[in-house]
């Protein structure tokens, strides 16, 4: 070891003393070891700035502009007689630059037994209703606060004196609060309605239109990581008295079971 070390040392002092004996030499060598050294450095910098931008360069995950979920409920008795409810209901959203546009489809259908003209018992569809809204807004601006909207509503039910009931209204809204955990957003604006009464034993089948204020507002806030309170009011107020006028509220709490999977109730 001792031996190894003595002829290291002397290796290098023979390398250093030729090093200073040729002064010519040296600065060529040193001229060209800046050259090398400076052009590896170039290398070196050019492989990380490629590397930083192949990294820069892979593809951002944006949100999806469209999105979309589905519901479905039962209730069934039984007993002296059996009933039965089903309910079911799409939600469509879609969301691009100032543009946001909502879809909603309901339907509830209620089965009972039903007794026939023979004295036979049948499990019938009784009643149903589904009901269509859609709403387009556009933001004015860059800040998406204020925007301007357009609704359409349509109701088919038999659980009223109604054989339809639609309507059509645009107005202006704005996005009046929002937080990380909470948002609220509410709207107001002209529209038109018409109802289609149905045919009693004292009236015939009419329509009666009228023309409408529209206001709606809701109220979303997460109670937690997986649970969600949502809040929405609606109103169609006929501006004739005489006219009849609709009044909407609907409270849900939405709990997540699984990354696809949720649990809703709904006043």
């Amino acid at each position: 070891m001792f031996r190894y070390i003595i002829f290291t040392s002397f290796f290098l002092l023979s390398i250093n003393a030729y090093a200073q004996g040729s002064s010519s030499q040296d600065e060529n060598n040193q001229a060209q070891t800046s050259e090398i050294n400076t052009s590896t450095t170039a290398t070196a910098a050019d492989i990380l700035t490629s590397l930083k931008q192949a990294e820069q360069s892979e593809p951002v995950k944006l949100a999806p502009i469209f999105t979309g979920s589905a519901e479905l409920g039962f209730l069934y008795k039984t007993g002296n007689s059996n009933s039965g409810d089903m309910k079911s209901g799409v939600d469509l959203h879609f969301e691009n630059g100032r543009w946001l546009s909502l879809l909603n489809v309901d339907l509830l259908i209620k089965k009972a037994d039903v007794e026939d003209d023979n004295g036979e018992i049948h499990f019938k569809t009784t009643d149903q209703k589904w009901t269509f809204s859609s709403q387009t807004n556009y933001s004015l601006g860059n800040g998406e606060k204020n925007y301007i909207f357009g609704n359409v509503w349509y109701e088919d039910s038999e659980f009223n004196s109604f054989v339809n009931q639609s309507s059509i209204s645009t107005g202006w809204g704005r996005h009046w609060y929002k937080s990380e955990k909470a948002s609220l957003w509410a709207d107001i604006g002209p529209g038109y309605k018409r109802d289609l009464f149905k045919e009693t034993k004292t009236e015939p089948e009419k329509t009666e239109d009228s023309w409408i204020v529209q206001a709606q507002a809701l109220y979303i806030r997460k109670l937690g990581e997986h649970v969600e309170f949502k809040q929405f009011f609606s109103a169609k107020h006929a501006l004739s008295a005489a006219d009849n006028s609709i009044y909407k509220a609907e409270t849900s709490i939405t709990t997540k079971l699984i990354s696809t999977l949720q649990l809703k109730f709904t006043f």
